[in-house]
């Protein structure tokens, strides 16, 4: 059985995202929050926010013991950008794209 959980428009590029989703794709649930309590980025916080959330929902929702439940699928999908402008020289303006991303974890039963 598949679970998920997203959390949707967090302000950071998906590229800086990805780059924790990617160490935690395909382990066990209970030793991936633990590998992201140590990763010292700001993503790993939500990517474990996150992951919390879906085993919540599997265990609650669905009646999956946590020890059983593995990650198949951690995505980190481009969200709406802000757009701003800054004042540069001569009375020109440079724009500025302010990146938010959706993360997505998919939790299956082994």
């Amino acid at each position: 059985m598949e679970v998920q959980a997203i959390l949707k428009n967090f302000r950071m590029s998906p590229q800086k995202v990805r780059e924790v989703v990617r160490q935690v794709q395909g382990m066990n649930a209970v030793q991936a929050l633990a590998v992201l309590q140590v990763v010292s980025r700001k993503s790993a916080r939500a990517v474990a926010k996150t992951l919390q959330s879906a085993i919540a929902n599997a265990e609650n929702n669905h009646g999956l013991k946590r020890e059983r439940l593995r990650v198949s699928g951690a995505f980190a999908q481009t969200a709406k950008s802000l757009k701003r402008f800054q004042p540069k020289a001569r009375g020109s303006a440079g724009p500025i794209i302010k990146r938010s991303s959706h993360i997505k974890i998919v939790l299956t039963d082994n």
